[in-house]
């Protein structure tokens, strides 16, 4: 895995709680970038509408059954 993607999973992991504490001083490091405080803004985003109750709307049940017919046919990502 390049460093790049190294950084981006450690500050989200970081922004869900979840970063191991070994792993804090590599994702502080990357806040003090502008590519890592972008990283953390979106991931800060993304976490905030997936809590919320307002900023979304409820999907068909058709279009969660496609979308998960499409995610059972990806490939899990390599580690």
């Amino acid at each position: 895995m390049d460093t790049h993607t190294q950084l981006h999973e450690n500050i989200s992991a970081l922004a869900d709680g979840e970063l191991a504490a070994s792993e804090l001083e590599l994702a502080f490091a990357a806040l003090d970038t502008e590519t890592g405080r972008q990283a953390w803004e979106a991931y800060r985003r993304i976490g905030d509408v997936l809590r919320s109750d307002l900023c979304g709307h409820e999907l068909s049940p058709q279009f969660a059954a496609r979308l998960a017919g499409r995610l059972a046919g990806e490939a899990a990502p390599a580690r």
